[in-house]
C-alpha cells in the first residue's frame, strides 16, 4: 500500500510539472505575437486603436480597417497585403 501512495505522489508531481511547463510555453507564444493593423476582416479583429469608433474585439464593421488589428506571429505582418505595425 505504501508503494501505491509513493507512485501516486510521483505521478501527481509529474502532472503538475507538465501543467506548469505548458503554461509557460503559452506565455512564450503570446510574447511572439505582434499587432497587425489593416488586415482584419469585419467582426474578426482582436482590438482597435484609440482612433476607432468601437472599443475592442469582434466589433470591426469593415474589412481591412486601418484602425483595427489582429495578433499575428512576429515578422509576418508586413508580409501581408495592407499589413502595418502602426494604426493609420
Amino acid at each position: 500500500m505504501n508503494n501505491r501512495h509513493l507512485l501516486s505522489a510521483a505521478i501527481s508531481s509529474l502532472l503538475a510539472l507538465g501543467l506548469t511547463t505548458s503554461t509557460a510555453s503559452a506565455a512564450d507564444k503570446k510574447m511572439d505575437m505582434e499587432k497587425c493593423f489593416g488586415v482584419a476582416k469585419a467582426g474578426k479583429n482582436d482590438c482597435s486603436s484609440s482612433k476607432s469608433a468601437h472599443s475592442c474585439a469582434g466589433q470591426g464593421t469593415k474589412n481591412n480597417d486601418p484602425a483595427d488589428f489582429v495578433a499575428v506571429p512576429k515578422g509576418t505582418c508586413e508580409k501581408l497585403a495592407n499589413g502595418t505595425l502602426e494604426s493609420k
